[in-house]
């Protein structure tokens, strides 16, 4: 009578296969730990403990804090000053944004070609970027001086009147503003210029050869063709201008008459000059919602309209 008998190292394979994807994912948690602790400790861990005291009367300093439930957004609703944060936090997203990316793609547009000094002028247009943000307030405190500033020593050669730039209300947050447009157009220019490196250059030809203008090049291929970078930059633009801070903190100090108080400085202004963490926990709920929010509609707007190479 014949017996059937089985290889053992069949028996091993699925076993073996086991403890390959077991090793992977030890080692992957392994070199990821590093990262997420990282993350959990200063990132995970303060936004769920914001999310927690917004509902709560915490003091800085004191051990002892009190259940208060929606008392502190209501508190916000009938503030004026954060209404006011809020308005500047948006007037600033919606100036500087679309006006860093539309100058930097153009910048973008016009190094991206093999001309004589090319090198250097990207190196110009991305030196703003390296330099520290508090350092750059300063020096534009300097340029913005009423007395003795450049700009002004500027306009009044071109015989226009002298502005009172950083303690006019109605110049205050415009001059911060284009001083962050100065700051970060060399860097989403960096972004578009290596997006532009992977067009591919026989479509310009053929465009050329039909006789389609630089502008509709620009419109119906360049930008089609960079889109997914363009929606990344949208991101980042937005994310960024709803994380200033130390532009007004140097600059300003939210003033004149709160003209140029945002939401990030009035969190500050709550948490460690009224040391009621508390409100301030429950401005930065906020704040994480409405930018939740706008990344949410620019998703479901620009980013329908991402043409991604190769489908």
């Amino acid at each position: 009578m014949n017996t059937l008998t089985l290889d053992p190292s069949m028996d091993t394979v699925p076993d073996l296969r086991r403890r390959a994807r077991r090793r992977e994912l030890l080692t992957a948690v392994v070199m990821l730990a590093p990262s997420l602790v990282f993350l959990a400790a200063f990132t995970y861990w303060p936004i769920a403990r914001s999310l927690i005291y917004g509902f709560f009367d915490v003091q800085l300093g004191s051990t002892e804090i009190f259940y208060v439930g929606w008392e502190n957004y209501q508190r916000l609703w009938h503030d004026a000053l954060f209404w006011q944060s809020l308005r500047n936090t948006v007037a600033y997203m919606v100036v500087t944004v679309p006006t860093s990316i539309g100058l930097a793609l153009v910048l973008a547009v016009a190094l991206d070609r093999k001309l004589r000094g090319t090198s250097l002028y990207r190196s110009v247009f991305f030196y703003p970027v390296m330099v520290p943000s508090v350092a750059a307030g300063m020096v534009w405190v300097f340029l913005y001086a009423p007395g003795y500033g450049p700009i002004n020593g500027l306009m009044e050669l071109l015989g226009l009147p002298k502005l009172e730039w950083l303690y006019d209300r109605q110049w205050a947050l415009p001059a911060i503003i284009f001083m962050s447009i100065w700051k970060y157009a060399g860097y989403f220019m960096l972004i578009l210029l290596a997006a532009l490196q992977l067009v591919p250059r026989d479509l310009y030809e053929a465009a050329r050869l039909d006789g389609v203008s630089g502008f509709r090049q620009l419109v119906h291929i360049t930008v089609p063709l960079i889109s997914p970078t363009l929606y990344f930059v949208v991101i980042i633009g937005v994310l960024h201008s709803y994380q200033i801070f130390d532009y007004v903190f140097v600059m300003t100090q939210g003033g004149p008459a709160d003209a140029t108080n945002v939401l990030t400085f009035y969190i500050y202004q709550n948490a460690f000059q009224f040391q009621d963490i508390g409100t301030a926990s429950a401005i930065a709920n906020i704040l994480l919602l409405v930018v939740m929010g706008l990344i949410g509609l620019v998703a479901l707007t620009l980013g329908r309209r991402v043409h991604y190479m190769g489908r």
